[in-house]
């Protein structure tokens, strides 16, 4: 991906015509073009160090240029691209490492053990809370373990509808190789187009059709781990009850406790066919009390995801039409894939309940212009950062009876802090028969300082969170911005429990030292 910016620099657009229009009459356009590419740090590591680890993976597959380097600095938050287009570019790896198998990752942790070398484990890079930033302190170097070479389906079990992912498998390329099997994963995150499946695993991701298929870490059946201290293979059936399921302590780890070298996932067939339609609610309380009522009768569709009143006047569903005249109604997404018959019948019920609770259908059109632009957002905050507008994600999730409570009180918290003029919306795109989460995005006219100015925001809404009982975080993963408050969700013992399995897996603490650990 671009440096500076989200994905393909070949899809980096001006803000349409309608976006800016209401940039303007908001916010003003302060124009803040990204500067030039700065230069980077000297390599740290030394000659021979490098020499071992090109024996390790092979010459061509450990780069030192700045080039390589700059692409595999930070994740895609808004305060790594707002420093990065400041020219602050000091957290650049030393080198950028490429293991091929899992023997090769094993013998690059053993020498990053010799020298005491930071690992980062890569894999897209769509980090967006400070989980590609190592403590660089009290270390030789810093290496950038990317995984891109790592990007075999390795085999499907069409009897036990199961397959074994390597790590480095972006989403595009692990949904081809399964269709190519008649078998689909299902796992949409907005990052899909460039994260990986050992991202997915490490973050415990959520995909936007989580109501159809579950999360990530629900898909995961079996998991092999490099660790400094040897292999972990966990996954030995569908279910059991041998003790703890140590596959938790991999899933959401981040790279803290080892590196994800194989996957075991369950995956459904390839949909036959896909639907997608849109419903409008009165009032996001309205709208949020029919997706609790799908939840708990079990009539789930695909994809369930609901705007609150400011999203949805926005047209925040479909980026391409923000700006437009829109209704003040909240807007649902509803989605069905699989068999013919099957996602008529799933529809017609959900329709019956949807339209029994007082929702309005909004037809397909509404639907199909969301599924158009489901991985776009993330280009229109460059152009928003382009015109001078902080923009900036953060969820979170709760109980069913809590979700009024943390949705005032967070949009409260992220509205006092920000000031005017400023912009705060939210949807629910994940629901459970307890609860849901709750995404926010915000819009303030930047500040002289945006990075302090987020940071402030940042942190009245995670106290909000924390206050209400809620979670830090219900897909984005901890990293190094979510430590404070994931201290405090888990407690002093829960904290300590986690630094006993990193002493453990982990003595001379050389993966990715500093990240979610408090």
């Amino acid at each position: 991906m671009h440096p500076t910016r989200w994905g393909d620099p070949a899809r980096a657009q001006a803000l349409p015509d309608g976006a800016r229009g209401m940039v303007e009459l908001v916010f003003g356009v302060d124009d803040r073009p990204a500067l030039d590419a700065a230069p980077l740090p000297p390599v740290a590591i030394d000659a021979a160090v490098l020499a071992e680890l090109a024996r390790a993976v092979g010459p061509a597959n450990v780069r030192t240029d700045d080039e390589t380097r700059r692409v595999r600095t930070r994740g895609k938050s808004t305060p790594d691209l707002l420093r990065a287009r400041a020219g602050d570019l000091t957290d650049a790896p030393d080198a950028v490492v490429r293991p091929g198998s899992h023997d090769e990752v094993a013998a690059v942790l053993a020498i990053a053990v010799e020298h005491h070398l930071a690992v980062v484990p890569f894999g897209g890079g769509t980090a967006v809370t400070g989980g590609l930033v190592a403590r660089r302190d009290g270390y030789a170097g810093v290496l950038s373990l990317d995984l891109v070479r790592m990007d075999r389906l390795v085999s499907v079990d069409h009897i036990s509808m199961t397959a074994v992912l390597e790590p480095g498998l972006r989403g595009p390329e692990a949904e081809a190789l399964l269709a190519a099997e008649g078998m689909t994963l299902g796992h949409y995150p907005q990052s899909w187009e460039f994260a990986s499946i050992g991202g997915f695993a490490a973050t415990r991701s959520s995909g936007q059709s989580s109501a159809g298929y579950g999360r990530f870490d629900a898909l995961v059946v079996g998991l092999t781990v490099a660790t400094p201290r040897g292999r972990i293979d966990l996954g030995t059936a569908p279910a059991n009850a041998a003790g703890p399921d140590l596959r938790q302590l991999f899933l959401g780890s981040e790279g803290a406790f080892g590196v994800i070298t194989a996957v075991t996932v369950r995956v459904r067939k390839l949909p036959e066919v896909k639907v997608y339609e849109g419903w409008r609610w009165p009032s996001f309380a309205a709208g949020a009390a029919a997706m609790r009522t799908l939840a708990q009768s079990g009539l789930l569709p695909t994809v369930l995801r609901l705007s609150d009143e400011t999203e949805s006047a926005i047209n925040l569903a479909d980026p391409a039409a923000i700006g437009a005249e829109a209704s003040q109604a909240c807007l649902m997404i509803t989605g069905y894939e699989g068999e013919p018959a099957a996602v008529e019948a799933k529809r017609a019920a959900v329709t019956a309940v949807l339209a029994g609770l007082g929702g309005t259908g909004a037809g397909t059109a509404a639907g199909e212009k969301w599924a158009h632009g489901r991985f776009d957002a993330p280009y229109l905050r460059d152009s928003m950062l382009d015109a001078g507008v902080l923009v900036e994600t953060l969820e979170t999730a709760t109980f069913w009876s809590n979700v009024t409570r943390l949705y005032d009180d967070v949009k409260a918290a992220l509205t006092a802090a920000l000031g005017e003029p400023s912009l705060v919306l939210c949807h629910i795109s994940h629901v459970y028969e307890t609860g849901c989460s709750l995404y926010f995005t915000v819009a303030a006219k930047e500040a002289d300082d945006p990075l302090a100015q987020w940071r402030a925001a940042k942190a009245a809404a995670s106290d909000a969170m924390i206050d209400a009982g809620a979670t830090i975080t219900h897909h984005h993963a901890v990293g190094t911005d979510h430590k404070p408050w994931f201290a405090r969700e888990i407690g002093p013992l829960g904290v300590s429990v986690l630094r006993a399995v990193k002493a453990d897996l982990d003595p001379t603490g050389v993966l990715n030292p500093g990240v979610m650990i408090p």
